[in-house]
């Protein structure tokens, strides 16, 4: 897979990262149709800051996401923003069948986050070891 770079005023980035989101207590909740609203409002969320939703997946408790990154946000910030946002419109919109199974909320507190794809880190030390002044 070719590497697309994206450019912003001053920089040129290729930065994705692997994260997933946990239901409380591992209920095996989501259906399909909260898969897909979930993936519609995370996609939403990201485009507003300035990132892209490049796949989604996952099961009856939990998803994964698979982000294309600006270099301007916060990752742990931007993973909250998409977690309170989803957890809110799908508790709204699915709350039939969510309450009896969570009181509050939807996701559980814990955070995966990792980089991925890009060059090996010894690729990337070989780059800087043969550019290095001196």
């Amino acid at each position: 897979m070719k590497t697309v770079y994206r450019k912003g005023n001053h920089c040129i980035f290729s930065i994705q990262a692997h994260t997933y989101f946990v239901v409380k207590r591992r209920k095996k909740i989501l259906t399909t149709a909260m898969y897909e609203r979930i993936e519609e409002v995370a996609a939403n969320v990201l485009v507003k800051n300035r990132c892209i939703l490049l796949e989604f997946g996952g099961e009856a408790d939990h998803v994964h996401l698979l982000l294309d990154l600006h270099p301007d946000n916060n990752w742990s910030q931007l993973c909250g923003s998409i977690k309170s946002a989803t957890s809110r419109i799908i508790g709204k919109e699915f709350a039939n069948e969510i309450r009896p199974h969570l009181a509050t909320g939807l996701w559980g507190k814990q955070l995966y986050l990792r980089s991925a794809g890009g060059a090996p880190l010894s690729k990337l030390k070989h780059y800087i070891d043969n550019h290095s002044h001196g």
